[in-house]
């Protein structure tokens, strides 16, 4: 069986309008306040899911930077939370194995105006907590990702 250029790009069409159509953006921001515009966000197991994250933020990343980390199920949040303020180096993630193992993915830290995203496809239903690991922000800034 001969497959025609026409076939063949006509398929290609197809697989591509499938993965976009079950492709999911989830926009999350944060301010000057020290929190997040959403303290929950949804999406499902195994759907492919973009996470853009933006710093509506006006002081100076050296003051106000924050990024968005996400967590797996169970994560002792202040144990993570306080290793990071160690971690200017790393984007504030803790870099000892035990903790570093928790990330399922992170942003960068960002300044006023910056935008970043991670793309994520969860397996597991469950909660993932997510914060952000500025230090002393994971206190007030963070939130959980309810994955069905």
């Amino acid at each position: 069986m001969k497959i025609t250029p026409t076939k063949l790009l006509a398929t290609i069409a197809l697989l591509a309008a499938t993965v976009m159509a079950t492709a999911k953006e989830l926009d999350i921001t944060a301010d000057d306040s020290m929190k997040f515009n959403l303290a929950e966000l949804h999406t499902d197991a195994g759907q492919e899911t973009t996470i853009i994250f933006t710093n509506l933020g006006k002081l100076p990343k050296a003051a106000m930077g924050h990024n968005f980390v996400l967590l797996k199920p169970g994560t002792d949040l202040a144990a993570f939370g306080n290793a990071a303020v160690a971690a200017a180096a790393n984007e504030y993630i803790p870099t000892q194995p035990e903790l570093a193992s928790q990330v399922v993915a992170h942003t960068k830290v960002l300044g006023p105006g910056e935008k970043d995203s991670i793309r994520i496809t969860l397996a597991e239903p469950g909660s993932y907590p997510y914060i952000c690991s500025f230090p002393g922000h994971w206190a007030l800034m963070k939130g959980v990702l309810v994955v069905k």
